[in-house]
């Protein structure tokens, strides 16, 4: 076979896509939860990278389902309004005035970004909230002490995702969620991803973070676990290798392999088409945490 110099780019790219191939082919059809948060959200260059890699998963047969966070942009606007952030074990503190920020922020400026974003680039997104046909229900979070208008996610009402999903759009949720008598509840946005994940029995439950993945050392970032399965995920978590925010990302996807998710990822949001690199090809980028030891599939 003769491979023409001035043809080698385009025929590299063409090997790329033959890579993906059978990746296309298993997951075709599949629904596929994302958490997007991080510097992903803050970049304006790699949250439209994220974006494309979205609508393009979306063209080839996966049925994405976004899950979004907002953090930075929350402590800016309550910053803005001389509101103290307060958090507690990782959870802000939300008393009245705090949530009503949190729920202008998440739905009315991130979400909408997300989807207009989406449907600039030629993809077709519906943005909701989880309080929207009462998608997420929950209880008031008491383990951290009284902290406010915090959910802890007690029934997850997919009707409106599938609904959305069966009309090939892109659903785009802002993790808010309806208490009793109606009240607002803010909900981490890697635990409602995980719950819908888990109510949809999603092919795969991907979290982009802004780390490379599970690190076998945490002193150096190219010791990435490529693939770790259920039980040796809480070998890690018992023994204190995992440490700071890494602990309840790998919790939220042990939790949800043991509830029907087939696979979770955690890979870095910052990475040029990360969730590309991750779902099509051979090697990956993160870490994947499966329920069985893995076989000789890439899949």
């Amino acid at each position: 076979m003769i491979k023409r110099q001035k043809y080698g780019d385009e025929i590299a790219k063409a090997e790329i896509l033959i890579e993906a191939l059978p990746y296309i082919k298993k997951f075709s059809g599949a629904t596929i939860v994302i958490k997007y948060g991080g510097n992903a959200m803050v970049d304006c260059k790699i949250k439209r990278m994220v974006m494309e890699d979205i609508v393009l998963l979306k063209f080839v047969g996966l049925n994405p389902v976004i899950v979004h966070g907002g953090g930075p942009d929350i402590n800016k606007m309550l910053e803005k309004l001389d509101i103290e952030s307060k958090f507690v074990n990782g959870l802000r503190v939300t008393d009245e005035k705090t949530m009503e920020v949190v729920e202008m922020v998440l739905t009315g400026k991130i979400n909408k970004e997300i989807v207009s974003l989406i449907n600039d680039l030629g993809g077709r997104a519906i943005g909701i909230s989880g309080k929207d046909g009462e998608l997420l229900k929950a209880e008031k979070e008491t383990k951290n002490g009284d902290i406010g208008y915090v959910g802890k996610i007690d029934k997850v009402n997919i009707d409106v995702i599938k609904m959305m999903l069966e009309k090939g759009y892109i659903p785009v949720i802002a993790p808010c969620a309806v208490g009793p008598e109606g009240k607002t509840y803010n909900v981490n946005a890697d635990t409602a991803a995980g719950k819908i994940a888990e109510a949809l029995k999603a092919e795969k439950f991907i979290l982009l973070t802004d780390v490379e993945g599970i690190l076998s050392d945490i002193n150096d970032k190219n010791s990435v676990i490529s693939r770790i399965n259920l039980d040796n995920a809480k070998e890690l978590l018992s023994t204190g290798q995992i440490t700071g925010g890494m602990i309840p990302k790998l919790n939220c996807c042990v939790q949800a392999v043991e509830n029907g998710v087939k696979r979770a990822h955690i890979i870095d949001g910052r990475l040029t088409h990360s969730l590309l690199l991750e779902i099509f090809t051979d090697e990956g980028i993160g870490t994947m945490i499966g329920k069985e030891c893995f076989d000789d599939d890439n899949l």
